[in-house]
C-alpha cells in the first residue's frame, strides 16, 4: 500500500466524517485525487465500510465480556452464524489453544450479560466456556 494511502487511512480512523476537502487540504492533494483514492481503496475491500465510534461515556455505561468457547468442530461453522445472530456479540475470534474461539459481548447490566452467556450456552456444539468481564480498559486503538 503506497504512503499515501496509509495516512488517508490514518486521517479516515480518527475521523471517517472527515469532508473530502478537508482529507485534500491535510495530504496537499486535490479533492478529485481523494475520491478516486477513496473509490480505489473502497472497490479492493481496503475500506469496508464507515462506522460510529460510540462517546466514552456511552461506553463507560457498558459492561464488555469476553467469552471463551470451546466448540465441537463439526458444528463449528452453526455456533459462528449462531453468535452472529446475537446483537449483543460484537465480535467473534478464531483462536489457537485451549479454546476455539473468543466473542466479545457487551450488555447495559451484570443481569443482561447473564442472559446473553445464557443465551450462548444454549447453542448445541459449545462444548464448554470461561467468562471475564472487562473492569477498565487501559488503552485502545
Amino acid at each position: 500500500m503506497k504512503p499515501e494511502d496509509q495516512t488517508l487511512l490514518s486521517l479516515l480512523k480518527a475521523n471517517a466524517r472527515m469532508p473530502t476537502a478537508e482529507l485534500a487540504r491535510r495530504l496537499g492533494v486535490s479533492r478529485t485525487t481523494v475520491q478516486s483514492r477513496l473509490q480505489r481503496l473502497e472497490k479492493a475491500g481496503v475500506i469496508a465500510g464507515y462506522t460510529v465510534k460510540l462517546a466514552g461515556e456511552v461506553l463507560r455505561r457498558r459492561i464488555t465480556a469476553h467469552v471463551l468457547l470451546a466448540v465441537n468442530p463439526k458444528q463449528a461453522e452453526k455456533v459462528v452464524r449462531a453468535l452472529k445472530a446475537i446483537p449483543f456479540v460484537t465480535a467473534v475470534y478464531a483462536l489457537s489453544g485451549g479454546f476455539d474461539y473468543l466473542a466479545v459481548i457487551q450488555g447495559e447490566t451484570t443481569q443482561e450479560i447473564d442472559a446473553i452467556l445464557d443465551q450462548i450456552g444454549r447453542n448445541e456444539g459449545i462444548e464448554r466456556t470461561q467468562t471475564s468481564i472487562v473492569l477498565s480498559v487501559k488503552f485502545e486503538r
